[in-house]
């Protein structure tokens, strides 16, 4: 999952920085779901944000991306929207540009 990260923070604008990816399970992130978002239900991907874009005194904390694979059609997919996230894309709020993003990105891939 390293790849579709790199490529996503590549495509971002973000040159250096720490990430954390992991797979959990479908109780865990209703949970976290519940308790960030107010849906109370498990969803595929979610996003932790640790430093944003504030200065550092070396490489950035990005933040956390959780996957749940049984919520995920496409792992890959999943990375590279969760690490989208963390640059400050939001696709709830903008003109649909980190989707398209997301899709060049995919597209790129092996």
């Amino acid at each position: 999952m390293r790849a579709p990260a790199e490529e996503a923070l590549a495509a971002a604008g973000v040159e250096e920085g720490h990430v954390a990816v992991a797979l959990v399970s479908a109780g865990e992130i209703q949970a976290l779901n519940r308790e960030h978002r107010g849906h109370d239900r498990p969803t595929d991907v979610l996003s932790f944000p640790v430093d944003q874009a504030g200065p550092a005194a070396g490489p950035r904390e990005l933040g956390d991306v959780l996957i749940c694979p049984e919520h995920t059609e496409d792992l890959v997919e999943a990375v590279v929207h969760g690490v989208l996230h963390l640059c400050g894309y939001d696709h709830e709020t903008d003109a649909g540009e980190m989707l398209v993003l997301q899709d060049r990105i995919m597209g790129g891939l092996p």
